[in-house]
């Protein structure tokens, strides 16, 4: 992960925020516990116990596992992403050198475009890796299983990716628009975790519920992702309509943030 942000064409804005964001142990730990960690427990607990009783427990591999792989890679991904993101928004302010960065003469709206790709650096390295070790668990274990096949596996990752690119950026979004760090990862994480799934379960507010991310995100999932991770909140809408409502949410946040960074007070 080291070698990731010099290798790639970017400005240097950019690879001074994964730097910044690199340097950070703490996050870099918790990041690579809540994505890497999460297929070598899961796909590893599963494979122990069909190695121990294969009577009792199926293969660890298959569609099967994938989607429910996926269910988890994504909710922990969520996870992860927030914290990347409020760390990436509200990380100069909580440290106390936006001031300085700000006095330099740098463009503000430069400093705050530069998160973006940064963030997503940072993040999606990790995303791509743990994706990897899932995707090569499912095909590995899948036995007697029937295998996940090469374009359910690419549709699989780029689900995964987008996922967790929206909640990174409506994460940086909020952190920059609030200016705290914690304040955004409870705020962020009661929603995704708790507030999200409550109003999906409400029958009574219909389509209303469409304007949930959370319900957007579903609908974008593969077919056999969706089938497996036994959503029982699935709501119905077409696919250009969960589009829009991830486009929405994300490209407002993005804006209240970026308006406020040229905006605060140095």
């Amino acid at each position: 992960m080291t070698a990731l942000a010099p290798s790639l064409p970017v400005p240097r804005l950019v690879c001074a925020e994964v730097l910044k964001l690199r340097k950070r142990r703490g996050l870099l730990a918790i990041t690579a516990a809540l994505t890497i960690g999460a297929p070598i427990v899961a796909y590893g607990v599963l494979a122990i116990l069909h190695w121990a009783n294969p009577a009792h427990h199926g293969p660890a591999g298959g569609v099967t596992n994938l989607g429910n792989g996926l269910f988890v890679l994504a909710i922990l991904g969520s996870v992860a992403a927030t914290l990347v993101g409020a760390t990436a928004g509200a990380g100069d302010l909580a440290a106390g050198v936006f001031r300085e960065l700000v006095v330099t003469g740098r463009s503000r709206r430069s400093l705050f475009r530069a998160r973006i790709p940064g963030g997503l650096i940072f993040l999606l390295g990790f995303e791509a890796l743990a994706y990897t070790l899932a995707a090569v668990a499912t095909v590995v274990f899948a036995g007697s299983l029937p295998a996940p096949s090469t374009g359910l596996l690419v549709s699989a990752e780029a689900w995964l990716m987008l996922s967790s690119a929206f909640w990174f950026a409506l994460a940086l979004g909020v952190a920059s628009l609030v200016g705290s760090r914690s304040m955004t990862i409870g705020g962020m994480l009661a929603f995704r975790l708790a507030v999200s799934p409550l109003v999906l379960s409400i029958g009574p507010l219909g389509a209303a519920r469409e304007a949930v991310p959370g319900a957007a995100i579903e609908r974008l999932a593969p077919h056999a992702v969706r089938e497996f991770t036994r959503q029982a909140t699935a709501i119905p809408m077409s696919v250009g309509i969960a589009e829009l409502v991830l486009v929405a949410w994300a490209a407002a946040a993005l804006a209240l943030g970026a308006w406020r960074t040229m905006t605060r007070d140095a």
